[in-house]
Protein backbone atom coordinates (compact mmCIF):
# COMPACT_ATOMS: atom_id res chain seq x y z
CA UNK A 1 0.00 0.00 0.00
CA UNK A 2 1.57 3.04 -0.73
CA UNK A 3 1.74 5.79 2.15
CA UNK A 4 -1.89 8.41 2.26
CA UNK A 5 -1.46 11.68 1.66
CA UNK A 6 -3.82 11.79 4.73
CA UNK A 7 -0.54 10.71 6.85
CA UNK A 8 2.21 11.99 5.12
CA UNK A 9 3.60 13.97 7.94
CA UNK A 10 3.56 11.15 10.24
CA UNK A 11 6.17 8.46 10.99
CA UNK A 12 6.85 5.63 8.89
CA UNK A 13 5.56 2.71 11.57
CA UNK A 14 2.20 5.23 12.52
CA UNK A 15 1.44 4.82 8.62
CA UNK A 16 2.37 1.34 8.17
CA UNK A 17 0.06 0.72 11.46
CA UNK A 18 -2.85 2.22 9.83
CA UNK A 19 -2.26 0.69 6.62
CA UNK A 20 -2.19 -3.10 8.28
CA UNK A 21 -5.80 -1.94 10.12
CA UNK A 22 -6.86 -0.86 6.75
CA UNK A 23 -6.36 -4.29 5.09
CA UNK A 24 -6.93 -6.08 7.98
CA UNK A 25 -10.47 -4.10 8.07
CA UNK A 26 -10.14 -3.06 11.36
CA UNK A 27 -9.56 0.39 10.88
CA UNK A 28 -13.70 1.61 10.37
CA UNK A 29 -14.51 -0.65 13.59
CA UNK A 30 -11.93 1.08 15.95
CA UNK A 31 -13.18 4.37 15.06
CA UNK A 32 -16.90 3.69 15.15
CA UNK A 33 -16.44 1.97 18.67
CA UNK A 34 -14.48 5.06 19.36
CA UNK A 35 -16.41 7.94 18.13
CA UNK A 36 -19.85 6.50 17.80
CA UNK A 37 -21.95 9.34 17.06
CA UNK A 38 -22.66 11.77 14.78
CA UNK A 39 -23.16 15.99 14.94
CA UNK A 40 -26.48 17.61 14.31
CA UNK A 41 -25.18 20.24 12.92
CA UNK A 42 -26.11 20.50 9.64
CA UNK A 43 -27.08 23.86 7.99
CA UNK A 44 -24.79 26.70 7.58
CA UNK A 45 -26.79 28.38 10.45
CA UNK A 46 -25.91 25.99 12.81
CA UNK A 47 -22.41 26.03 11.69
CA UNK A 48 -23.00 30.07 12.15
CA UNK A 49 -23.76 29.12 15.28
CA UNK A 50 -21.69 26.43 16.59
CA UNK A 51 -18.59 28.51 15.36
CA UNK A 52 -19.71 31.49 17.02
CA UNK A 53 -20.08 29.80 20.70
CA UNK A 54 -16.59 28.57 20.59
CA UNK A 55 -15.21 31.61 19.65
CA UNK A 56 -17.26 33.57 21.97
CA UNK A 57 -15.98 31.38 24.57
CA UNK A 58 -12.36 31.01 23.97
CA UNK A 59 -11.31 34.41 21.69
CA UNK A 60 -13.34 37.33 23.03
CA UNK A 61 -11.09 40.04 21.79
CA UNK A 62 -10.86 38.38 18.29
CA UNK A 63 -12.56 40.02 15.15
CA UNK A 64 -15.71 38.81 14.55
CA UNK A 65 -17.28 36.46 12.58
CA UNK A 66 -18.71 37.27 9.51
CA UNK A 67 -19.69 33.87 7.86
CA UNK A 68 -19.23 29.93 8.40
CA UNK A 69 -20.53 27.81 5.89
CA UNK A 70 -20.59 24.34 4.43
CA UNK A 71 -18.80 23.75 1.20
CA UNK A 72 -19.01 20.55 -0.88
CA UNK A 73 -15.80 21.19 -3.13
CA UNK A 74 -13.30 21.97 -0.67
CA UNK A 75 -11.97 18.79 -0.22
CA UNK A 76 -11.64 18.51 -3.65
CA UNK A 77 -10.64 21.56 -5.11
CA UNK A 78 -8.41 22.87 -1.99
CA UNK A 79 -7.30 19.70 -0.91
CA UNK A 80 -8.45 21.06 2.51
CA UNK A 81 -10.73 20.24 5.19
CA UNK A 82 -11.69 23.92 6.71
CA UNK A 83 -10.63 26.81 5.51
CA UNK A 84 -10.49 30.60 6.97
CA UNK A 85 -10.66 33.89 4.79
CA UNK A 86 -9.43 37.17 6.14
CA UNK A 87 -10.68 39.98 4.53
CA UNK A 88 -9.08 43.43 5.57
CA UNK A 89 -11.13 47.34 4.44
CA UNK A 90 -11.27 50.76 5.47
CA UNK A 91 -14.39 51.95 6.13
CA UNK A 92 -14.29 55.79 7.19
CA UNK A 93 -10.79 56.36 9.25
CA UNK A 94 -10.79 52.23 10.50
CA UNK A 95 -9.88 49.21 9.77
CA UNK A 96 -12.13 46.21 9.54
CA UNK A 97 -11.01 42.84 8.95
CA UNK A 98 -13.84 39.98 8.03
CA UNK A 99 -13.22 36.46 9.20
CA UNK A 100 -14.67 33.54 7.59
CA UNK A 101 -14.76 29.81 8.04
CA UNK A 102 -15.32 27.50 5.27
CA UNK A 103 -15.66 23.80 6.31
CA UNK A 104 -15.71 20.49 3.80
CA UNK A 105 -18.86 19.49 3.25
CA UNK A 106 -18.05 15.83 4.20
CA UNK A 107 -17.91 16.89 7.55
CA UNK A 108 -21.81 16.69 8.06
CA UNK A 109 -21.34 12.97 8.04
CA UNK A 110 -18.32 13.53 10.84
CA UNK A 111 -18.27 12.69 14.15
CA UNK A 112 -18.85 16.04 16.65
CA UNK A 113 -14.82 15.86 17.94
CA UNK A 114 -13.86 15.94 13.93
CA UNK A 115 -16.13 19.01 13.42
CA UNK A 116 -14.95 20.43 16.28
CA UNK A 117 -11.64 19.97 15.79
CA UNK A 118 -11.24 21.57 12.19
CA UNK A 119 -13.56 24.58 13.65
CA UNK A 120 -10.57 24.63 16.18
CA UNK A 121 -7.47 25.07 13.65
CA UNK A 122 -10.01 27.53 11.87
CA UNK A 123 -10.47 29.54 14.56
CA UNK A 124 -7.00 29.36 15.56
CA UNK A 125 -6.17 31.31 12.43
CA UNK A 126 -8.01 34.43 13.63
CA UNK A 127 -4.87 35.01 15.92
CA UNK A 128 -1.96 32.81 14.22
CA UNK A 129 -1.64 33.04 10.37
CA UNK A 130 1.10 30.45 10.49
CA UNK A 131 1.04 26.71 11.37
CA UNK A 132 3.66 27.73 14.27
CA UNK A 133 4.40 26.92 18.18
CA UNK A 134 1.93 29.50 19.07
CA UNK A 135 -0.66 28.46 16.53
CA UNK A 136 -0.69 24.39 18.50
CA UNK A 137 -0.58 25.90 21.39
CA UNK A 138 -4.06 27.94 20.65
CA UNK A 139 -5.59 25.00 19.16
CA UNK A 140 -4.98 22.65 22.72
CA UNK A 141 -6.02 25.72 24.42
CA UNK A 142 -9.16 25.12 22.72
CA UNK A 143 -9.41 21.50 22.45
CA UNK A 144 -6.80 19.75 24.58
CA UNK A 145 -7.30 16.46 22.98
CA UNK A 146 -6.36 18.24 19.38
CA UNK A 147 -3.25 16.50 18.13
CA UNK A 148 -5.32 13.26 18.61
CA UNK A 149 -8.40 14.23 17.03
CA UNK A 150 -6.00 15.55 13.80
CA UNK A 151 -4.98 11.97 13.78
CA UNK A 152 -8.12 10.15 13.96
CA UNK A 153 -9.50 12.56 11.81
CA UNK A 154 -6.94 11.47 9.13
CA UNK A 155 -7.75 7.83 9.87
CA UNK A 156 -11.38 8.72 9.45
CA UNK A 157 -10.16 10.19 6.32
CA UNK A 158 -8.22 7.24 5.22
CA UNK A 159 -10.70 4.49 5.76
CA UNK A 160 -14.05 6.86 4.27
CA UNK A 161 -11.73 7.15 1.01
CA UNK A 162 -10.85 3.00 0.98
CA UNK A 163 -14.92 2.45 1.52
CA UNK A 164 -15.50 4.51 -1.47
CA UNK A 165 -13.14 3.02 -3.48
CA UNK A 166 -14.30 -0.32 -2.49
Amino acid sequence: MSTPDYLAGYPASLQQQAARLLTDGRLGTYLTRKYPESHHVQSDKALYDYVSALKSRYMKKAAPLSQARYDSKLNVVKQALGLHTYRAHVQGNKLKTRNSITVAALFREAPPEFLRMIVVHELAHFREKEHGKAFYQLCCHMEPDYHQLELDTRLWLLWRDHVRQA
